[in-house]
């Protein structure tokens, strides 16, 4: 590897507050606001929006798309007439 040229690559949190949820990780990105970990030490901390905790593919409550429904909307509407 080249020096100089690679972002820095170290422990962050990301915290999904809509579901009250953190994980620590390690990541190029970084942020000047700070959390104290389990483990006592100082981590710079990311705010995301939407993570596994909240995600409805993740917790289940995902809405059921009536695709069947849309497919035979659809052949009616552009069925060749005559075949």
């Amino acid at each position: 590897m080249k020096k100089g040229i690679h972002p820095r690559y170290e422990p962050v949190v990301f915290r999904d507050r809509s579901a009250d949820f953190a994980f620590l990780t390690r990541s190029t990105a970084t942020s000047s606001q700070t959390i104290v970990w389990e483990d006592g030490r100082e981590y710079p901390v990311i705010d995301v929006e939407i993570s596994s905790a909240s995600h409805p593919f993740f917790t289940g409550k995902a809405k059921v798309v009536d695709t069947a429904g849309r497919i035979d909307r659809f052949n009616r509407r552009y069925a060749k007439e005559g075949r």
